[in-house]
């Protein structure tokens, strides 16, 4: 059986498959999400997330493609981590692709490195953002995302890769 849009906006599609619902990203947008780190250091987001209906610690990230078809995800990475963070990567390289929750939502994401930072300016988005910047020691990651969750801050799945070692030892 093949899906059917039930609902379409702007940026989202729901689409009903057989027995399954999920949402979908309209008009082929896709996401890319940035690890930055300089000198030991990554570079995170914070920001209010009108879904969870709280702020949200982040990897960087973007949509890939909103504005311009057939933008390259390394063009889309380089442009959202400035405005964000207020760093310029001067190379972008491609990891893979990756999908959070499978079973809900069918967008992925492609992960990329971003490397050689130039600080440029402070970052915080764009106008109808909030985005405060982190830049925390690697060595250290675990306790300022422990800190943030004390503090009622909600923390993205994608920040497990940054845990991953401390979780399997």
């Amino acid at each position: 059986m093949s899906a059917q849009t039930v609902w379409q906006g702007r940026f989202m599609t729901m689409q009903v498959d057989g027995q399954w619902e999920y949402a979908s990203r309209a008009r082929g947008i896709g996401a890319a999400v940035i690890l930055a780190i300089d000198n030991g250091d990554v570079i995170l987001v914070e920001q209010h997330r009108v879904p969870i209906g709280q702020r949200c610690l982040e990897l960087p990230a973007g949509l890939v493609g909103d504005e311009t078809e057939g933008e390259a995800v390394e063009v889309a990475a380089a442009r959202e981590l400035e405005e964000e963070t207020g760093y310029r990567p001067m190379r972008v390289e491609t990891v893979g692709s990756f999908y959070s929750s499978p079973g809900m939502v069918s967008e992925g994401f492609t992960l990329v490195r971003a490397l050689d930072l130039v600080r440029v300016s402070d970052g915080g988005g764009d106008a109808g953002e909030d985005i405060t910047v982190h830049r925390v020691a690697l060595s250290g990651i675990a306790d300022f995302v422990a800190a943030k969750r004390a503090e009622g801050v909600a923390i993205d799945v994608k920040l497990l890769m940054l845990l991953g070692p401390g979780l399997l030892g």
